[in-house]
């Protein structure tokens, strides 16, 4: 029996983690660590504010699977296009109605 280092807590001489505080004692066991432009929370807020320029940082994840990249690139087209759609046809909206007010008159 020995003392655990961490909460001086008697331990089996073998042990390895201690049953008492829970901290490993011999080579703690490293926790995977991703870079910053790969948490999810970054690759979301860059999907919502660069669209399509953010699709790399998707394809480029390590612990994305093939299914879930495919799925995240074709969100990404059909809101890419739908917005699109949008945008174009509110432009041509506004130029009908600026057509039509300077052919009155009012500007």
């Amino acid at each position: 029996m020995k003392p655990c280092p961490f909460c001086a807590e008697e331990i089996l001489d073998a042990a390895v983690k201690c049953r008492y505080c829970g901290e490993f004692l011999i080579n703690p066991p490293k926790k995977e660590t991703v870079p910053w432009c790969f948490k999810n929370s970054f690759v979301i807020f860059s999907c919502f504010t660069f669209g399509p320029f953010a699709l790399p940082l998707v394809w480029f994840h390590p612990r994305y699977s093939l299914l879930k990249k495919l799925v995240i690139t074709g969100m990404m087209v059909a809101l890419t296009f739908f917005l699109g759609a949008a945008a174009i046809n509110s432009f041509k909206t506004i130029s009908a109605y600026y057509q039509q007010m300077t052919q009155q008159g009012l500007f």
